[in-house]
């Protein structure tokens, strides 16, 4: 317990420290984008007044040198469009002249370069004013996507390190389910084999043979179950095998040993379907899927298994009157843990979507589902 909450606190605090760190480099970038662009207004206005120098300067013929400067080397790159009061171009610095030609070009910069930053007001010294308009520069644009591109990435980095946890948390808890599945497979041998032991002892004495039969049934039950455990975490066998008489024969298992409450309706085709199946984990999933219904019906109600084939493929319908399940909870039922029972660990419909999916290369889910009315899932499977 206390390990689990000081995990938890530092999970907390790690994720608190990122936060941290984000927003203040988002933030430095941000000041840092807004001292830049002051800085541009400050070359703008020096411009500006390196214009009224000019508008001075001109009735005697003659330009001072600094100013010559200011107007040639402070705009290396900012597009600027001057305007004057009548609202004519009166000059242009870093924008394509050809492009100066269109009024309604002229006036849609004038706009853009007006929402980006305030326009800059001359006086020409003559009771004439022109009035600046400009952009921002290339490198203040590029700058203004940064924080973007740097949210990006965090992002980014962040859901790889989020699928790497859980990668390596699903392969943790995979390597963990094998190991009890083959330990649990390998502490029922020993028994089974003296039940064996046993069976053929009981032949000898004068027990109802009867008795002896059933019993026989169930150790070979516990048989397959056996197998059937040993063979998770390993690539199981595929045979071409008739999936209609393995249904039958998981269906009357199951009917046997299940409520008399339960009405059971079994339709299969009246011929072979060959498909490619390793008979235990598919048997493995039928019954998973026909004792999941039987428990969302609490042991009394309807529950149909119908088998069809459609050109290469294979459809087996297992419907219920159950309580249903919500359309949200489609996707959710087949993830290891989920159970909606008091007791139970949630793994039986996940263990069928892998057998189907993952060793027979098929599809499973939830087909049809009304609350109150009940449920039908369906596996598909391609024909060999």
């Amino acid at each position: 317990m206390t390990f689990s909450f000081n995990r938890n606190v530092i999970r907390w605090i790690i994720i608190a420290t990122s936060f941290i760190i984000i927003s203040l480099i988002l933030w430095n970038t941000y000041t840092f984008f807004q001292d830049f662009k002051q800085e541009e207004r400050s070359k703008m206005k020096t411009w500006s007044v390196a214009l009224t120098d000019i508008g001075t300067i001109k009735s005697n013929d003659e330009v001072n040198e600094v100013t010559s400067h200011v107007i040639t080397e402070t705009i290396i790159s900012t597009p600027v469009i001057v305007i004057d009061k009548d609202g004519e171009l009166s000059t242009s610095r870093n924008i394509d002249e050809s492009l100066l030609t269109d009024s309604n070009v002229i006036k849609n910069l004038v706009a853009k370069f007006k929402s980006e930053n305030t326009p800059i007001e001359v006086n020409m010294g003559t009771a004439s004013k022109q009035f600046i308009y400009y952009g921002n520069s290339p490198l203040l644009n590029r700058l203004k996507y940064y924080p973007l591109a740097l949210l990006l990435i965090i992002i980014l980095f962040a859901a790889v390190v989020y699928f790497f946890y859980r990668s390596s948390k699903i392969a943790e808890q995979n390597k963990l389910w094998t190991g009890m599945a083959k330990e649990t497979a390998h502490q029922i041998g020993t028994p089974l084999s003296s039940l064996v032991g046993w069976t053929e002892i009981l032949k000898t004495e004068n027990v109802n043979r009867d008795y002896i039969v059933e019993i026989e049934k169930d150790i070979d039950r516990l048989q397959t179950i056996t197998e059937r455990f040993s063979k998770i975490g390993s690539a199981p066998t595929l045979k071409k095998m008739d999936i209609v008489a393995i249904t039958k024969l998981s269906y009357e298992y199951l009917k046997s040993r299940s409520s008399k409450l339960i009405n059971f309706e079994l339709v299969l085709p009246e011929r072979e379907i060959t498909v490619h199946l390793n008979e235990q984990l598919f048997s493995w999933t039928i019954e998973n899927l026909v004792k999941n219904a039987i428990d969302a019906m609490k042991g009394k109600g309807n529950l149909k298994v119908e088998l069809t084939q459609l050109e290469s493929r294979v459809y087996i319908n297992i419907s219920d009157t159950g309580k249903g399940i919500h359309k949200s909870s489609f996707h959710k039922i087949f993830e290891p843990g989920y159970t909606t029972k008091k007791r139970g660990w949630g793994l039986g419909l996940s263990l069928a979507r892998r057998i189907v999916e993952d060793y027979h290369n098929g599809k499973i889910k939830v087909l049809t589902s009304e609350i109150g009315k009940g449920t039908t899932l369906q596996i598909l499977l391609k024909t060999a």
